[in-house]
């Protein structure tokens, strides 16, 4: 980048204090409630593990000093989420008493209405977007697991960098994505022994650069995240990093966190994970469940069947109808749509009638309760996503380039070796469906990097006329050479 578009984008930032990296340790002091730490490293707690009682939405986090000595990675600040009230047992002799405590703490959590209000076009542009792929390949995501991830971006970036999010994420200022945030995340805590629905973040810095205190505890007080510190690239720092991600995705995504980390070119990552479990209101019966034919668009294959007769919700649209089926003790509900005859499911994320009743309870009443046969496909899908493309589809630009990003929020002034700008957008989903309930996990990891290390752009290779290959031993050694004409 030449001088005079540095000092151009210098002027652009704004002037913030730095803070060296031994002080990350007052971040943990200034948002710290002591040294108690919760479940190690945000942990998802067990299903049937039963919670404290006492509600309390107030974000906090805690610390734990004796983390801080020594050069191997360290948690600086643990998240600490609102204690909740377990579900009552119905056998108790107290189980009225012990139903309106949980009734009280679940209000208590939640936020008032219409805090989800502006949302409905990241939604509708999300979905879409984010389900895009190849025919006949299963596809998963996660739109409020890639909010939070973005709204977390939101708070290091600045400028038109930070414009450009808030404007996907339909909020005016960072202040009401904030609120929104904060509010979103209360409107999905659930962890009372019979449905569990947490959204974790954190953030993973690095050891040898300084960072701007205000960004970090703000982080930290509007998103529960918790933050890590370490050397980049260095294996016990990604071990971490998988672990951390493992434990709060119930270990659900495994497969695919195996291969994530960092190098040594990372400034920062993000991470946002959500993991949620809940059995059916009716469960299936096993007894029920038989082989039957599946016509896939590779063919038809044989696969097992969950078959039930229930009452439910049953809508008619544009070019699909649609059931739901009610999940337990407040958990929600799963949705179920079944495109037309000529119709290709690929083209239903983009479908406005679709996307009302996912989002609208105006649209959801006009739903027909009745009796419904349902024959459900068990089933396992996963998908990873690289979200440079879908990101950049839905506007956000700027973060991606070295000479446009600006995250002087978090980073302050750096020198112009340094620049960060985002490197890796990677999202990960598993939904389990069986005769129990639904178990899903979904995972968002953000890097920020240095501009220095920008990979070249790609050269086009493609191999569709005669060519010639050759293989050749560790020492240089030819083993095999030809010439294909026809592959």
């Amino acid at each position: 980048m030449k001088s005079k578009d540095r000092n151009a984008r210098a002027a652009r930032r704004h002037s913030r204090g730095m803070i060296a990296t031994s002080a990350l340790l007052a971040l943990a002091l200034l948002t710290g409630c002591g040294a108690n730490l919760p479940a190690a490293e945000n942990a998802t707690p067990a299903p049937d593990a039963a919670p404290d009682a006492a509600p309390d939405i107030t974000p906090e986090t805690t610390s734990d000093t004796s983390l801080m000595s020594g050069n191997a990675p360290k948690a600086i600040s643990l998240a600490a989420y609102p204690e909740t009230v377990p579900f009552p047992d119905w056998d108790a002799s107290d189980a009225q008493e012990q139903y309106k405590l949980w009734q009280d703490n679940l209000s208590a959590l939640r936020p008032e209405a219409g805090f989800a209000d502006g949302l409905e076009n990241y939604w509708k542009a999300s979905l879409s977007a984010l389900l895009e792929g190849e025919a006949g390949k299963n596809r998963a995501c996660s739109p409020v697991n890639v909010y939070m991830a973005l709204a977390m971006l939101a708070e290091c970036a600045a400028g038109e960098s930070r414009e450009q999010i808030l404007s996907l994420l339909g909020a005016e200022d960072i202040e009401s994505l904030r609120a929104q945030a904060s509010a979103l995340w209360r409107a999905c805590y659930r962890n009372d022994g019979t449905v569990t629905d947490i959204l974790a973040s954190s953030l993973w810095l690095r050891d040898d650069l300084p960072y701007v205190e205000t960004a970090l505890q703000s982080l930290a007080e509007h998103y529960y995240a918790s933050a890590y510190s370490g050397s980049m690239g260095s294996e016990e720092y990604n071990e971490l990093f998988r672990k951390w991600l493992n434990e709060n995705t119930g270990n659900l995504l495994s497969d695919q966190v195996s291969d994530l980390g960092f190098d040594p070119s990372t400034l920062l990552a993000l991470a946002t994970t959500v993991y949620f479990q809940a059995s059916w209101e009716d469960a299936f019966s096993a007894e029920n469940t038989a082989p039957d034919t599946f016509h896939a668009l590779s063919g038809d294959l044989t696969h097992d069947f969950m078959h039930q007769t229930y009452s439910g919700e049953y809508f008619e649209g544009d070019g699909f109808r649609a059931v739901t089926k009610q999940l337990g003790n407040g958990g929600g509900k799963m949705w179920f749509f079944l495109p037309d005859e000529g119709v290709s499911v690929d083209t239903l994320p983009e479908n406005t009638q679709l996307v009302s009743l996912l989002y609208t309870p105006d649209a959801q009443n006009q739903g027909k309760s009745t009796r419904i046969d349902l024959s459900l496909p068990k089933f396992d899908v996963s998908a990873q996503t690289d979200l440079t493309a879908p990101l950049k589809s839905l506007g956000i630009t700027d973060v991606f380039s070295p000479e446009r990003a600006d995250f002087s929020p978090v980073f302050g002034e750096m020198e112009d070796e340094l620049l960060p700008y985002l490197s890796d957008a990677l999202h990960g989903v598993r939904v389990v469906v069986d005769e129990e309930g639904v178990t899903a996990a979904a995972y968002t990891v953000l890097m920020l990097r240095n501009a220095a290390f920008m990979p070249d752009e790609p050269i086009d290779f493609t191999l569709d006329r005669p060519f010639l290959f050759a293989i050749t031993s560790e020492d240089g050694i030819p083993l095999f050479a030809g010439i294909v004409h026809q592959p």
